[in-house]
């Protein structure tokens, strides 16, 4: 049965949708199948994937449990395509009788044919955040090495105690992920001493770098390894996967 981990963060811009992207590959190609859920109305992770035809998307299944699975060019990848529409939904979402478990009911039935389904939500917290969150068995957190990261670990730690609470009490932290990382700097080893003090163990040793070729493989509708699959940015996906397999083992 699939593994529920939501690529969460509150703040945006911290590689959220290229972690989910470029890690979903990953897995992947170590022959693992992956389902990534598309529940942010930007859609980045959908055409980061090249999936053009959104006509039934992640509001489907949110509506009618209807699957609306896509296959990717790279064997055991799949998506739920987003659309902007979804935008607009929010508010009729909300509507439903219980409709925090909304997205957990929905990917119940198809949980049994992938090893992990990774979620990309909005990096705010609303309803579609809210539904990830929910439906998630687990939290990975990518967190751009820059000082204002710090700051909103507060509250991102705050959220999480909030829905462990009310909604779903079994949601743990997986890990978290420094990104845009240049370990040239003092800023970058300064933020990383931090976090580790805060999550500890939950801190993967890998860093994903600042590198040009993973910011230019979303224009061109690829992930990294069919980019550029000897660029930095790919070599440092490579390594966090195998350090979050290894991680799997261990639990």
């Amino acid at each position: 049965m699939a593994k529920v981990i939501n690529i969460f963060n509150q703040k945006g811009g911290v590689g959220k949708t290229t972690t989910t992207i470029n890690l979903g590959a990953a897995l992947a190609k170590k022959k693992q199948h992956v389902l990534i859920v598309d529940i942010d109305p930007q859609a980045n992770a959908t055409s980061g994937l090249s999936i053009e035809d959104r006509s039934s998307n992640i509001y489907d299944l949110l509506e009618s449990n209807r699957v609306t699975i896509q296959h990717t060019s790279t064997p055991g990848l799949d998506v739920i395509p987003s659309d902007g529409e979804l935008a607009g939904a929010e508010i009729a979402i909300s509507e439903k009788e219980n409709w925090q478990y909304l997205l957990k009911t929905a990917l119940a039935p198809i949980k049994d044919d992938y090893n992990f389904i990774l979620i990309d939500a909005p990096p705010s917290l609303g309803v579609l955040s809210m539904l990830a969150l929910v439906a998630s068995d687990s939290l990975l957190i990518p967190v751009q090495s820059e000082y204002y990261a710090l700051e909103g670990v507060g509250n991102l730690m705050n959220t999480i105690a909030m829905v462990k609470e009310n909604f779903n009490e079994d949601l743990d932290v997986e890990g978290v992920v420094l990104t845009m990382y240049d370990g040239r700097t003092k800023l970058a080893s300064g933020v990383k001493d931090e976090i580790t003090k805060y999550f500890g163990d939950a801190v993967y040793q890998t860093t994903i770098p600042r590198n040009i070729r993973l910011a230019e493989a979303p224009s061109y509708g690829m992930h990294i390894f069919d980019y550029d699959n000897l660029s930095k940015g790919a070599w440092s996906y490579r390594r966090l996967c195998k350090e979050f397999l290894k991680k799997q083992v261990k639990a």
